[in-house]
């Protein structure tokens, strides 16, 4: 989420770059950059404060969880046909949303990249929820997803807004363009998110949001490339920092701490284990920072079960979030809730059920 989009707002607007990057380029970059990033913060916040709040048909959070009595309706009927419906709209460089059509459903290549690969994107993510989980689309219901490339000039970000995605093209020195596969995909889970019932954003809670969007928009680039847990670098938003930029991505879900080290944007802040859990009032209680610790853990189950991993290890997952039932779901309360499920689909003795606690104790939370 962005650096201003905190509170108790059940959907807020989530964006890749973390806060604490952009604090950090406010201090340490050059006066154009520092401006960039007061200026990219301000921007935030007032479109956080100008959004009405985006009412799904579900029951309110804030309303359920004051009465203690939220019931989620995620698991609904499995999806058998296809809906695939998208609609990529050019932002011309303005802060208007979503901007002028240029490619819909079925239309040929549009020759712009970022166009182009906000279609395929999504159709990665669409079909990695429907054809794995028998998901239609991001509310389970043929939802059409909207998007919108070249937001604002060099826009800095990427986000969900509650109703579409929205990229930037970045300046070409700190970020660069983010249609990246895993942007993509870690967006669009956060409307998966917002329609499973939600996890408020704040806090551990907020962290395992950030943490499932993490999951699938790295699982969304493993089933597009057919790569096995061991074939790949586990990396999100791995090609958008600039090309002077010392680092391979925005985080690692392997090595949480290590996607970048830089003079200008600092040290990558997550933690891999609780021992290192970062407690801050910032960036709504440090969900980009946190989100390391689940995020490893599902590195390590995937790792244990080898194979592909949006098939036990991903299912675990998804299942996880719409039968959790809890918006303010604290990592430990998570960490049993996968236990539960993975007992109800392979049995308490299972290799999948001894080694999800393996993974959950080696981040310091055992089941």
């Amino acid at each position: 989420m962005c650096a201003i989009c905190d509170g108790h707002a059940r959907n807020p607007i989530t964006c890749i770059v973390p806060p604490h990057m952009l604090e950090v380029l406010a201090i340490r970059g050059s006066k154009k950059t520092a401006a960039m990033a007061r200026s990219l913060l301000d921007q935030t916040r007032k479109v956080r404060h100008e959004r009405a709040e985006f009412r799904t048909g579900r029951a309110m959070l804030e309303e359920a969880g004051a009465m203690g009595g939220f019931v989620s309706t995620a698991l609904s009927r499995a999806a058998t046909q296809s809906n695939l419906d998208r609609a990529i709209h050019d932002g011309e460089g303005k802060a208007g949303l979503p901007g002028k059509l240029l490619r819909k459903e079925g239309d040929p290549a549009s020759g712009d990249a970022a166009v182009d690969e906000a279609y395929d994107g999504a159709g990665n993510v669409y079909r990695l929820y429907f054809e794995a989980f028998s998901r239609d689309s991001l509310d389970g219901n043929g939802m059409k997803l909207v998007q919108t490339v070249h937001h604002r000039r060099n826009y800095n970000n990427a986000f969900w807004n509650g109703e579409q995605m929205v990229y930037g093209d970045g300046d070409g020195e700190i970020f660069q363009k983010f249609t990246e596969l895993s942007v993509i995909g870690h967006e669009m889970s956060h409307g998966v998110v917002q329609f499973s019932g939600g996890l408020l954003y704040e806090g551990q809670s907020g962290a395992l949001n950030e943490s499932f969007a993490d999951v699938f928009g790295a699982l969304t680039v493993q089933r597009k490339l057919g790569l096995e847990a061991h074939e790949t670098d586990w990396l999100v938003g791995k090609g958008i920092l600039g090309p002077d930029i010392r680092g391979v991505a925005l985080r690692s879900m392997k090595a949480p701490g290590t996607a970048y080290s830089d003079a200008l944007l600092g040290q990558d802040p997550q933690p891999y284990h609780m021992d290192f859990f970062v407690n801050t009032t910032g960036d709504s209680g440090g969900v980009h920072i946190n989100s390391g610790v689940p995020n490893h853990a599902f590195y390590l189950f995937a790792q244990y079960l080898g194979g592909k991993a949006w098939e036990k290890p991903g299912t675990i997952w998804y299942q996880t979030m719409q039968r959790l039932n809890n918006p303010v779901a604290t990592f430990a309360q998570w960490a049993a809730q996968t236990v539960e499920v993975a007992i109800g689909l392979h049995g308490a003795g299972s290799l999948e059920v001894l080694f999800l606690k393996r993974a959950w104790k080696l981040v310091g939370l055992p089941v």
